[in-house]
This record gives C-alpha cells, sequence and structure tokens, in this order.
C-alpha cells in the first residue's frame, strides 16, 4: 500500500514537472486536498454528524478564515488568516466554481509571468483581495473563505495579458448555448455583474462580491503595470463563464 502511494505520488510529481503550469495545477491539487479532509466535505468521519458536524465547520471555518471583526481587534495570528483562508471552501459547489475558474485562466496567466512570479502574484493579491473586503466589513462577525480573491486576479491579469483570447460563455437568458467571446468581452461583463450584485446583496453572510471586484482590480492593475511595455500574448482559450463564491 505505501508502495503505491510513493508511485503515484512520484508519478504526480513528474507530471506537474512537465507541464508548463504546475503551480496552477499544484494549488488546485491542495485545494482539493484540504477541502476533502476539511469537515465541509463530509468526507472524515473525526467531525462527527449533524449538529456536531454542523459545530465544527463553524468551528473551522472560524479558524483558518478572515473574520473581519478579530482580523483589526483579536490576536496577532488573525493576521495570518486572509492567507489561510485561500485554501478553505465552504461547499462542493464553492470548491468546484472556484477550481474550475483557476484550471481555465491559470495555466494561460502562469505560463506568461513564469511559475515564481505567478504564485506570489496569486498569494498576495488575494490576500489584498480578502483584506479589503475586511476593511470594508471591519465589524462583521462572519467568517470569509475562498479562493475567489486571488482568482478574479487571475481574471484581471488574463484580461489584460490576453484581451483577444476567445472564451466560451454559458449564458442563461440564451438557455445556456455555449457562445464564444474574446476576453474583453466576456471578463468586464463578468466584473460588471459582480458590481451590480455587490449593490443589491443583502447584509450578512453570502458572497464576498466585493473581494471578487479589489482582486480583479489588483490583478489588471498588477498586469498593465509589469507588461505595460511588452506585447500581449493572444492565444485562444476556452473558459466556462458563471458565478464565483469566495
Amino acid at each position: 500500500m505505501i508502495g503505491n502511494w510513493n508511485t503515484t505520488a512520484a508519478r504526480t510529481l513528474r507530471s506537474l514537472r512537465g507541464t508548463s503550469a504546475p503551480m496552477t495545477y499544484t494549488l488546485i491539487a491542495v485545494c482539493c486536498l484540504i477541502f476533502v479532509l476539511g469537515p465541509a466535505s463530509g468526507f472524515n468521519p473525526s467531525y462527527g454528524t449533524g449538529e456536531a458536524l454542523a459545530t465544527a465547520q463553524r468551528a473551522y471555518f472560524r479558524h483558518w478564515g478572515v473574520v473581519p471583526a478579530d482580523l483589526f481587534d483579536g490576536p496577532a495570528r488573525e493576521a495570518l488568516t486572509p492567507a489561510t483562508a485561500l485554501f478553505i471552501h465552504g461547499s462542493w459547489v464553492h470548491l468546484l466554481g472556484n477550481m474550475l475558474f483557476l484550471f481555465v485562466f491559470g495555466a494561460m496567466t502562469e505560463e506568461r509571468m513564469g511559475r515564481v512570479e505567478f504564485t506570489v502574484f496569486y498569494l498576495c493579491c488575494g490576500y489584498l483581495a480578502l483584506l479589503g473586503y475586511a476593511v470594508a466589513n471591519a465589524t462583521s462577525p462572519q467568517s470569509l473563505v475562498g479562493a475567489s480573491g486571488a482568482i478574479s486576479a487571475v481574471l484581471g491579469a488574463f484580461l489584460y495579458l490576453f484581451p483577444n483570447a476567445r472564451v466560451t460563455s454559458l449564458l442563461p437568458f440564451l438557455f445556456f448555448l455555449p457562445l464564444r467571446f474574446p476576453a474583453w468581452v466576456v471578463l468586464p461583463f463578468w466584473a460588471a455583474l459582480q458590481w451590480l450584485a455587490l449593490n443589491q446583496a443583502p447584509s450578512g453572510p453570502g458572497v464576498a462580491y466585493l473581494a471578487h471586484l479589489v482582486g480583479f482590480g489588483l490583478g489588471f492593475g498588477y498586469a498593465w503595470v509589469r507588461y505595460g511595455r511588452t506585447t500581449k500574448v493572444k492565444v485562444p482559450a476556452p473558459a466556462p463563464e458563471g458565478e464565483n463564491q469566495p
């Protein structure tokens, strides 16, 4: 059993080294592994069931997620939570939605930036996106988890670097017909949806649209400053369009 596990791990590492975007796939794998081992997946029997599981989930999200009220008035360790929260997800839908966006848009962005720069970019923008949400909701006792602040930064960078890449979109009002549009149409439209949703969202727990917008702006701004004098790469890349939770 141990030998099989070691063989599988070695093959996985060799596969990652052979790809042009190893960090994108590593981030996806880490997020999936943490989710499966945590209480939100329902796969780990050590967290119990029923009310015990619900209590464990709340404690888990509060410990690893961003709680704005604690971030500014709590112990020093809370300053790390905008980083740890990037790897925690609240449900299967939350996880799969975020990882799909990262899979589609992350690989080309990493290829353009390079693995080290992409990783630092992803973590720093994700941290700042969650921090921005916390500043705007400084008294909130609700936990915020999820990678979508960082992934929104990837979308922003992708828009600047690959504005003419063809993006496959599924539009509800057209019966989810797959249509292909350039990124300069799809991604600003996505950002506009986040803005509209932010202004219509009720107070309390839910989707942190502000973190999406902050991340998107940071990603686009970084790419503009970092690559503003270089030639943009024009390579087509299919991608689904949809809502993305934090």
